[in-house]
């Protein structure tokens, strides 16, 4: 795999930022990837499987230590962050900002043994926040990889550093997340993962080259705002929980699928319709990775993009993370399902992608329309609301200049 280099004019930017920040320049450069779910929609909380890349996209930092116990982080458009390293426990002021996931970060590092000590960074991305490229996970990611090589040697491990970020999102920021997107950031590739061992996620390299095959790999923003929505995400493993709790179990994949449709009837009187119907969708697209991945791997690519879309279908009928609960006016994930719908003329895949409810769409299209269609979602929805991805082999790394 080679390594990331950063080039002159990439170096130029970070190293302006970080002056007119901080004054004088950096000593050292980092980057992180934004991730694409490509399969397992909502299974990672429950245990599952997913398969998910590392893309073109990346967080990256310009970083100096500054011989204090405060970690400052000024990314590019936002107010600077500092972070008193005395004290490592959550702050409720900080539930769902940056600073938590910061300290977070460094919490744990710390519980670990690793001596942190306070820096400055100066951070630019390609990530847009709610582009469903998981921007908070390539954030978690890179603090992560700055602290595991300025102060721990390179000790901790790519799926290591993952449950790290997870650990912060989850504890200090207070979203219940679960450990795909920070996994596909840090260890970077096309991999499937099964967290069946949550210590120990089994991680696997997928080889398929989607352009090889005459496609590209779309995201399309729709433009709807994540704001407000903690709790229609949360909603999702919370009902979850409550249906593996009626079999005496933490999360779904320890359920015994057969069991849970003998009990059916008596779950749904328990645990209500939507609940039982979210469960039916984590069973199916629990079990459709591991046929997409065997479809990818023989090179049957017309089998991986149907299986693609029972996924949407799946999601948008059971899981039910297309429309946020009440809304009537503003649907905008839904619309741009819609849009590709019609663009794709027939051909490829489409699906919700990522949380849901605001966000993204992901769509596999044929390069032999992949003009016509980037012209019509950019006309409906806004210059650059398609981007076309490649897949990243590396994940959080030190950038080589």
């Amino acid at each position: 795999m080679a390594d990331l280099v950063l080039t002159a004019d990439e170096r130029n930017i970070l190293d302006a930022g970080f002056a007119a920040a901080f004054g004088g320049a950096p000593e050292r450069y980092f980057s992180a990837p934004g991730r694409t779910e490509i399969g397992g929609n909502h299974t990672d909380h429950q245990r599952g499987r997913v398969l998910a890349a590392a893309v073109n996209l990346d967080t990256r930092a310009a970083v100096r230590l500054n011989h204090t116990g405060v970690i400052r982080v000024l990314s590019q458009g936002y107010p600077l962050c500092a972070v008193d390293l005395s004290c490592l426990t959550p702050v409720d002021a900080e539930k769902n900002t940056t600073p938590a996931l910061i300290r977070g970060v460094a919490a744990r590092f710390a519980a670990l043994g690793c001596k942190v000590q306070g820096f400055d960074a100066y951070v630019t991305s390609t990530v847009l926040p709610g582009s469903g490229l998981s921007s908070s996970a390539a954030f978690e990611v890179l603090i992560g990889t700055i602290i595991n090589h300025l102060f721990f040697a390179a000790k901790v491990s790519a799926p290591e550093i993952a449950a790290i970020g997870q650990y912060a999102e989850n504890v200090f920021f207070g979203k219940p997340c679960g450990l795909m997107d920070q996994t596909a950031s840090a260890v970077g590739n096309l991999v499937t993962i099964d967290f069946a061992d949550k210590e120990k996620p089994a991680i696997r390299k997928v080889d398929f080259d989607f352009s090889a095959v005459g496609y590209a790999l779309c995201i399309i923003d729709s433009g709807a705002d994540h704001a407000d929505l903690t709790d229609d995400f949360a909603a999702i493993p919370g009902e979850l929980r409550a249906v593996s709790a009626c079999f005496g179990k933490e999360v779904l994949t320890q359920v015994d699928e057969d069991e849970f449709y003998a009990s059916i009837a008596a779950v749904r009187e328990k645990c209500g319709d939507r609940a039982v119907l979210r469960a039916i969708h984590v069973f199916a697209d629990n079990a459709r990775v591991v046929k997409q991945v065997a479809a990818l791997e023989r090179g049957d690519f017309d089998a991986f993009l149907e299986l693609v879309t029972e996924s949407g279908r799946s999601s948008w009928m059971y899981l039910q993370n297309v429309i946020p609960a009440g809304n009537t006016a503003h649907q905008e994930v839904a619309f741009a399902l819609a849009l590709c719908r019609r663009a794709l003329q027939g051909q490829g895949a489409y699906r919700v992608h990522g949380g849901g409810f605001a966000g993204t769409v992901q769509a596999f299209v044929p390069l032999t329309i992949l003009d016509s269609f980037r012209a019509q979602i950019d006309t409906a929805l806004g210059e650059g609301a398609c981007y076309v991805l490649s897949i990243r082999p590396q994940g959080g790394v030190e950038l080589n200049i």
